[in-house]
């Protein structure tokens, strides 16, 4: 793995989290990418994540064996400080935009996984891309694992140095997972959820005031409600349980 910045790890909530900023995730992960080693999957996991967590722990080995773990959530690093931890919060998003307007070159190949054809479209002409892979896996990935398999195959026939898997929690640590254990994938493997709705324009994304207030989330559930009122009204609250039992646990 190659290290381009001075970081620390962070475990945090079963989490063992890189701590760096977004610009410095960014620089990480352009250079893994060109440095031609085996596969680097990097999760991004944030409150959500943590809360499904604790419903289904087999889960877990899908964030155990990421070969990078960066922090998503605003929320779990203002937790995080409650501890006297030290974990940035480093956006999917954030760092899917940085390395499409900063590192990745418009006659390279991307590869992406999921998403839909309309956001491939405006990917291509925002940022002149000429050579974008895309697989469309079914529906119900997360229990087909031929197509999780499959989706796999797809990174390994179509070599790239960035992979952007977008394809909702968990399937796409799944396909992540998947690529891995392949062995015959190189480059980055990014777990990005709906970061390329926002880099496409489609989904619109906070003001950058309630980013950084750790706000992101009202917003969403604004433009979005329907889709995401369960999750951060009735499920996301168990994020503050979790933590208060964990802090319990190390007393």
């Amino acid at each position: 793995m190659v290290n381009t910045a001075n970081t620390a790890r962070a475990d945090f909530l079963g989490f063992a989290f890189e701590a760096m900023e977004t610009a410095d995730a960014v620089r990480r992960l352009a250079a893994t990418a060109s440095s031609g080693g085996p596969l680097l999957s990097v999760v991004t996991p944030n409150a959500d994540h943590r809360v499904r967590l604790a419903r289904e722990p087999a889960l877990w080995p899908l964030y155990h064996s990421a070969g990078l773990v960066l922090n998503d959530s605003r929320v779990l690093a203002r937790l995080a400080r409650f501890d006297g931890i030290d974990l940035p919060a480093s956006p999917g998003a954030d760092v899917v935009a940085g390395l499409f307007e900063t590192v990745i070159r418009p006659d390279e190949p991307v590869v992406i996984i999921g998403g839909v054809e309309t956001d491939i479209h405006a990917l291509r002409a925002r940022f002149g891309l000429a050579d974008v892979r895309w697989h469309q896996p079914p529906r119900g990935l997360r229990d087909n694992a031929r197509a999780i398999d499959a989706a796999a195959a797809f990174m390994a026939a179509n070599p790239a140095r960035f992979h952007f898997i977008c394809v909702g929690s968990p399937q796409q640590e799944m396909v992540a997972d998947a690529a891995r254990a392949r062995g015959d994938v190189r480059g980055v493997a990014l777990c990005c959820g709906a970061s390329l709705e926002f880099l496409s324009g489609r989904v619109a994304r906070a003001p950058r005031w309630m980013q950084a207030a750790g706000l992101e989330w009202l917003f969403r559930l604004a433009v979005q409600p329907r889709r995401l009122a369960r999750r951060y009204l009735i499920e996301g609250p168990a994020i503050f349980r979790i933590w208060i039992a964990a802090r319990h646990t190390k007393a």
